[in-house]
């Protein structure tokens, strides 16, 4: 049995999540992003204890398949961005059809629909959070962070940057402080 999760968005959550299982007796075959696999169906009330435990740490049991859909997108941005070592030179629309084996515009309209902004905005929010990171760890130059993204240019960088944070990255990086949201927040 699958269980969808909400708001899994690292290796952390994983083992969180997995642990809340454990600590039920639901026996998790595997915890993925977003997902739980179960080896036996569990009980009207090992549900609501998960339920409950769940919320509590900032997670959510996803029921409906339009919701299950959208935690997919996010969950396949948000690993694109934030867990994949190369470069992000991808085409969005036909990466997220190919990984969800539904038609991009669907997939558009429904994350749209019910989030409010669209695909290509929330990509670009999970993007400039990536930024933001690789300046706080001082490590990549301006210039390697936007090939490293897939900027066409620094300046095309800076201006979404700054567009997004209404800050250029340089004085953002000199900035001290709590400078970035929590993936899940966004």
């Amino acid at each position: 049995m699958v269980i969808y999760i909400k708001n899994m968005v690292c290796s952390r959550c994983k083992m969180v999540v997995e642990q809340v299982l454990l600590d039920l007796n639901l026996q998790p075959e595997q915890v993925l992003l977003g997902e739980a696999y179960l080896k036996e169906i569990p009980t009207k009330e090992q549900m609501n204890a998960l339920k409950v435990k769940l919320e509590n740490l900032g997670f959510e049991i996803i029921d409906d398949k339009k919701s299950k859909l959208i935690d997919a997108i996010k969950t396949q941005i948000i690993v694109l961005i934030h867990h994949q070592k190369e470069d992000l030179n991808i085409n969005l629309s036909d990466f997220l059809s190919g990984q969800l084996k539904h038609d991009y515009s669907y997939l558009s309209n429904l994350f749209s629909e019910k989030e409010g902004i669209t695909i290509e905005k929330y990509f670009i929010t999970q993007k400039i959070e990536k930024v933001k990171e690789l300046l706080m760890y001082d490590e990549l130059s301006l210039s390697e962070i936007a090939y490293q993204l897939n900027y066409s240019s620094v300046a095309h960088l800076s201006s979404q940057f700054k567009k997004i944070t209404g800050l250029t990255p340089s004085f953002f990086k000199n900035l001290k402080g709590n400078k970035r949201t929590e993936i899940e927040k966004l």
